[in-house]
């Protein structure tokens, strides 16, 4: 017979090897990225940020493409919840996703509510003319000229302050196209609209003229509980650094929009030959 001894050796021999049996398992799911899913709010119709790619209907975009860069980073996998604008900050508080990835522009009053982190798009508010059209370089070369704006827009605002003559359009489709016309002589708009036109289309019958305005910052953003903030601010670095996130600005914008000083505002778009 079996001594007790015997007994109660063999059954811590077998616990420890079930627990370190079951520390086998935790390390193994950690290497293969064990890690909660990254919960990221964005719309998918708002290209070329975030929209679903014809054919595919992949979801794809310049700040989803950014994401999944930063997970990648953070060795997170990413579940993406598209919802409309108007409740993505409702879904942001009450805990559906982590993160809004949706070119959340830094203002004080958002600043107020949630946590951001550094900017990844810089843009700028810009004049739009004819390629071949010397008589405007900033807003004060605007008064007296004719521009194009969808009339109850900041744009249309802004172009009136300046002295110009409105006339209203739908959107900026149909403002280049008067432009191009010369049935006005510019429209204003934000860079990232027009760098994104000229990527599509390969129009350089136009160009940015100059820019007015403060620029913008866009940003992902938190609720001020979360500890994503310095996370995702390491992994913007990093790729930053490895030339990431130039990589995509020109992959969707032909220019670098991932920095204040390469906003693609600060260079007219080239002139047609």
């Amino acid at each position: 017979m079996l001594s007790t001894r015997f007994l109660a050796v063999s059954a811590a021999s077998l616990l420890a090897l079930g627990l370190a049996a079951c520390g086998g398992d935790s390390d193994s799911d950690s290497a293969a990225g064990g890690k909660e899913p990254l919960k990221v709010g964005t719309e998918g119709v708002y290209a070329p940020f975030t929209f679903h790619e014809e054919g595919t209907n992949k979801l794809t975009g310049y700040d989803v493409e950014i994401t999944e860069a930063i997970a990648a980073k953070l060795g997170r996998k990413v579940e993406f919840s598209e919802t409309s604008w108007d409740s993505i900050f409702a879904g942001l508080e009450a805990k559906r996703y982590d993160v809004v990835a949706n070119q959340v522009s830094i203002t004080s009053e958002r600043q107020a509510k949630y946590s951001f982190s550094q900017p990844y798009t810089f843009s700028s508010g810009v004049i739009v003319t004819r390629a071949d059209d010397t008589s405007v370089s900033s807003v004060a070369d605007i008064k007296g000229k004719k521009s194009a704006q969808s009339a109850t827009s900041s744009f249309g605002e802004a172009a009136t302050a300046a002295g110009a003559k409105v006339e209203p359009v739908e959107g900026l489709t149909q403002s280049l196209a008067l432009v191009k016309q010369k049935r006005v002589d510019l429209t204003l708009n934000d860079s990232l609209s027009i760098l994104d036109y000229q990527k599509k289309t390969g129009d350089q019958s136009i160009k940015i003229a100059g820019s007015f305005g403060d620029p913008t910052q866009q940003a992902f953003a938190f609720r001020k509980d979360s500890d994503l903030a310095p996370q995702f601010n390491q992994a913007l670095d990093e790729l930053k650094a490895d030339g990431t996130l130039t990589k995509l600005s020109e992959k969707y914008f032909g220019k670098d929009v991932s920095s204040a000083s390469t906003d693609g505002a600060a260079t007219p778009a080239p002139s047609a030959s």
